[in-house]
């Protein structure tokens, strides 16, 4: 019997797309024969559908048209099982039921990867694939991972906390203790979104001005850090849950400015049949191509398998080998499970690796790092199905009730308790 898969992606996020992509590829590369994955897509407005389109990026391009011909579901929980029901029941049709046995969420951002998903679904006591609610919301809240990495004794990069709210209340104070902090060239942040978005560099105090209101245009709170210039980003990917884990090839995206922006991970190509200049063999103008991104790429949508990238990294042993240490140890001081990519910073005058960011739910499932040591995307999302049914298995055997029940001592019939 095939294990019956929801596979959640979309929601409220500004990565909404990435999400569509990343699901398209993922769905793409589970084995038909084990497996029969439901699409369920949430809309902007916190919506869910299936459909027979939903897993073809190209049925977004006019998005009443495909939501018009889907159906609008909702999750309910009988007899210990967990269905996905057409919603409202019999309206507009026959209704239909599906049980699910496990939750794959590929969602990226905010309201989606922060955890939100993932106590929806830890509600409906549904296996689902990936991070836990308290590792998907400190994954997401970069300052909460910050500190969490410093405390386990991670080389991380200072950082500035900021609010919007103070901010807006006293500008020129918090540029003047923005500036007391760290001398210029500056990256400021959006503390919770992903993907590169509103994410800018400041040299001077009218770009710091003009990259705080744009990251606060997204985003409370904000994280400002020192840009390393020159500078080297690496990123590593990693496999498994607390009691083993596993480090990907490493790979060195190529970025058109000083940051890597929204677009150069998702809108621009280059050479070789993804459209993404990979080069296996660190052989300049090889343009040697990822059949795994040509496979899964779903109706000519790269994602971040269609990103410019040096893959494997050109680095000495050494540093490799730190680097993939480092990452397992980021993935464990979050207490992560499934795959998460570790990106880092090298300062190149003195070679200082940190750790800069940890992305629970990277675009992609960032299937091309482990393509490139052997593992495809298939037995990618095989191992993201065992850990996710070893933790569930795990769960259960924990107490989550007390059996005292404290309201058995009280009368019938007596109001406004605890006045």
């Amino acid at each position: 019997m095939k294990t019956r898969i929801g596979m959640f992606f979309g929601g409220k996020s500004v990565e909404h797309e990435v999400s569509v992509i990343s699901a398209a590829q993922a769905a793409a590369a589970m084995d038909s024969a084990r497996y029969e994955v439901i699409p369920v897509y949430i809309s902007k407005d916190n919506e869910m559908y299936t459909g027979p389109d939903m897993l073809i990026p190209g049925s977004y391009r006019d998005l009443p048209a495909l939501l018009a011909r889907s159906r609008r579901v909702g999750l309910y929980r009988e007899g210990g099982k967990v269905f996905l029901r057409s919603y409202p029941k019999g309206l507009f049709g026959k209704s239909f039921s599906y049980e699910l046995d496990l939750a794959f969420p590929v969602v990226h951002g905010t309201n989606c990867e922060d955890g939100s998903i993932q106590g929806f679904l830890q509600l409906y006591d549904l296996p689902y694939v990936g991070s836990d609610v308290g590792a998907s919301a400190s994954g997401m809240d970069k300052w909460t991972a910050k500190c969490l990495m410093r405390a386990a004794g991670l080389p991380v990069l200072p950082g500035y906390c900021l609010t919007s709210g103070s901010y807006y209340s006293d500008p020129e104070g918090s540029v003047a203790a923005i500036e007391a902090f760290h001398a210029y060239p500056l990256v400021i942040k959006p503390v919770n979104l992903g993907s590169s978005v509103g994410v800018s560099a400041a040299h001077d105090r009218d770009e710091l001005v003009e990259g705080i209101e744009l990251a606060a245009s997204f985003a409370e709170r904000l994280l400002i850090e020192p840009m390393l210039s020159p500078m080297r980003e690496i990123n590593c990917a990693v496999l498994g849950d607390i009691d083993q884990t596993e480090a990907s090839a490493c790979e060195e995206p190529v970025s058109a400015n000083e940051i890597l922006s929204y677009r150069d991970k998702y809108q621009r190509s280059g050479g070789g049949k993804t459209g993404a200049k990979i080069l296996l063999d660190n052989s300049p103008g090889t343009g040697a191509a990822s059949e795994g991104a040509e496979a899964y790429a779903g109706a000519g949508v790269k994602g971040m398998g269609g990103a410019m990238r040096i893959l494997p990294a050109v680095l000495e042993k050494s540093m490799e080998d730190e680097i993939r240490q480092l990452a397992r140890k980021a993935f464990t001081a979050l207490n992560c499970a499934g795959v998460a990519r570790v990106d880092f910073l090298i300062d190149t005058e003195n070679g200082q690796i940190y750790v800069n960011e940890l992305n629970t739910i990277p675009g992609s499932l960032s299937f091309y790092l482990w393509e490139a040591g052997g593992k495809s995307f298939g037995q990618l999302t095989d191992e993201l199905v065992r850990l996710a049914l070893k933790r569930h298995r795990a769960q259960a055997g924990l107490i989550w009730s007390n059996d005292a029940n404290l309201l058995s001592g009280i009368p019938v019939g007596i109001k406004g308790a605890g006045k």
